[in-house]
Formats: C-alpha cells, structure tokens, sequence
C-alpha cells in the first residue's frame, strides 16, 4: 500500500461524482508526509473497523495538520507537544483558526473541539503503544465543556407513567407496531435506528446452561457486530409476540401502513401518541422526542438500560456466544 486511498472508505474524490468518498486533498496531503509517520498514520486509520471513524479520523488529522504547517517553524505530526495541543484548542474555540476550516475566522463549538481534541488523543495514544512516541501530548489537554442549553430534557416518573399508560392504551386500540415500538425502546435504551432494521427472527428466547429463558432483542451496533439485550417488561414481550405472528424470520417487525420500512419521525409520532394516550399534559406531550428517557432511578430507564449494555451486558455476543456460555437460541 502506498496510499491511505486504499485503504476501505478512503477513496479520494477528485471531482463530483467519481465514487470518491474523501477529500482527494485530504488523501494527499497525509501521503506527502514522511515514511515512519505516514505508516503510523495508515495504522492508525486501518485500525477502526468503521469507515464512518476512518473519515472521520483522516477529516481531523488533516486539519490539524494544515494548522501545524502554519506554525513558525512549521512542526512536525509527531514532534507535537501538550502546548502545541493547547494552542491548536484555543484557537479552535475562538475562531483564530484560518486554514483547514469551512468559515475561517469563526470559532468551532464546544462539541466540534471536543471531538478533534479526542481523535488527536486517540491517535497519539496509539503512536505511543507502537513506541513512536514516549509519550501522548494529548492526554492532559482538556476539551471545552459542551453547553446542555437546549439538549432534550428526561422524562419525569410522572412523564414516564403517562407514557406507559398510554403504550398500553395503543396497544389495545389496535395500533400493535406503535406500542411495541415505544415500550422496546424504553425497556432496552437502544438507538430510534435500531428498530428499522429489526426483523421478526431478532426476538429471541435464549435458554441459559442453568435452564433460565427469557427474551432478548438481537441487533446490529454501531461497530457492524451483533448483540443481545434482555428484554425485562412482559408486557413488552407479548406485544412483540404478538407483532411476530404471521411474518416470516427476515419479515421487518416494524412497518409503516404502506409497508415501507419505519423511520425516525415515525417512531417521534409514536412517542407522540402514546403520550396524549396516556393524558400526558398537552405541552409536556408534543415536547416528547424518542431521546428522552426516565431518570435513572426507574428500573425501566432508557438510561439505565444503555447502562446495562455497555458495562455489564449478561447477553451481549457476537455472532456466536462466548466459549464459556451454554445456551439454546430460538426464535420463538
């Protein structure tokens, strides 16, 4: 390999509509540097298996890199120090960036600093395990705080009852895919994009080597691998069942009415209509949003759930179960 272009997802684009997935001068401007640094770098690249991380990582790299090339000596890629780091921070928050930007002069927000801030980290902690470097530059540079102002609020216990109640009154009026749409996320604290993608042969029984079943969602992460949640509510379980019936294992368990896969808006309208069934106040209701939650105290919280699944995860696999687990998977 001679350039990061061919590494998966890289491709430089060099005009509109030639099937490039990056800048070109991105891609070239990483292979202008010199050998060692250039194979830390496709290493580093090479080194996620996401192809969303991969850009993301070259967009980062390469715009800190055309800010290096103006500093006064210009410095190198992997002779960058924590005050180098500081500085290309600060400037960053206040706009003093003019090169490598989209509107040079004006100042990056909060989450955008934080985000090159981590991949710089993530890239010199890696040159560091490949004893590139002595040490990561990065590792005590803070990134700025990032403003909740505006960011959806939880919802509150007496939120989360009227929004249960009224996943159950959906359910009995007939509309199964709302109300089974509404209470998986709220058991599981998946992503709204988990649910398009879910098919009738995602809900599982799994039997334990100690003879223990119960019903788990089957899903594909955001790192291409699949995994498991339990799904704890039984009335959850028995509106998913009950959706199930009739389809075929790769049949789409959510659809809309004229069979199109389901998206996020319809999954907001869900939110929606189980809050006024449930007599959610009116103001309260048209405010919800499939990103809020129950605070963690609830033992149904979105929140506490996103907990679960990425620390303790009892059936989280990937494509097969650990050596160590025994256990029977059917589908219904």
């Amino acid at each position: 390999m001679f350039s990061i272009g061919a590494i998966a997802g890289l491709s430089p684009r060099r005009e509109r509509g030639d099937g490039g997935e990056v800048p070109g001068a991105d891609v070239d401007l990483v292979d202008g540097l010199d050998r060692p640094t250039w194979n830390v770098v496709a290493g580093w690249l090479q080194h996620s298996t996401s192809v969303s991380t991969r850009q993301t990582r070259l967009q980062v790299l390469a715009t800190f890199l055309r800010w290096l090339s103006t500093l006064t000596p210009p410095v190198a890629l992997l002779e960058v120090t924590e005050d180098h780091l500081i500085a290309y921070r600060d400037a960053a928050a206040t706009g003093a960036l003019t090169i490598g930007v989209r509107k040079p002069g004006k100042a990056l927000g909060p989450a955008t600093v934080a985000k090159q801030r981590h991949n710089l980290s993530r890239f010199y902690g890696y040159a560091r395990r490949r004893k590139v470097i002595a040490y990561n530059p990065a590792a005590d540079v803070d990134a700025p705080p990032v403003s909740t102002e505006g960011s959806t609020r939880p919802f509150t216990p007496v939120q989360h009852r009227h929004m249960r109640a009224g996943v159950a009154k959906l359910a009995k009026a007939g509309q199964l895919a709302q109300a089974a749409a509404i209470a998986l996320l709220d058991d599981v604290g998946g992503r709204v994009g988990l649910l398009a993608g879910l098919t009738a042969g995602d809900i599982r029984t799994v039997t334990e080597s100690d003879g223990s079943r119960h019903t788990v969602v089957r899903f594909r992460n955001k790192g291409g691998k699949y995994a498991e949640l339990p799904i704890p509510d039984a009335d959850t379980i028995a509106m998913l069942q009950q959706l199930r019936q009739g389809k075929h294992a790769d049949d789409l368990l959510f659809t809309r009415e004229d069979g199109w896969p389901i998206d996020r808006w319809w999954v907001t309208a869900a939110l929606k209509a189980a809050a006024a069934a449930g007599q959610m106040p009116t103001e309260e209701g048209e405010k919800a949003h499939p990103h809020r939650s129950a605070p963690p105290s609830s033992p149904n919280s979105w929140t506490a759930a996103r907990h679960r699944s990425r620390s303790s995860r009892p059936c989280s696999t990937s494509r097969s179960p650990p050596p160590s687990a025994t256990r029977a998977v059917t589908s219904v």
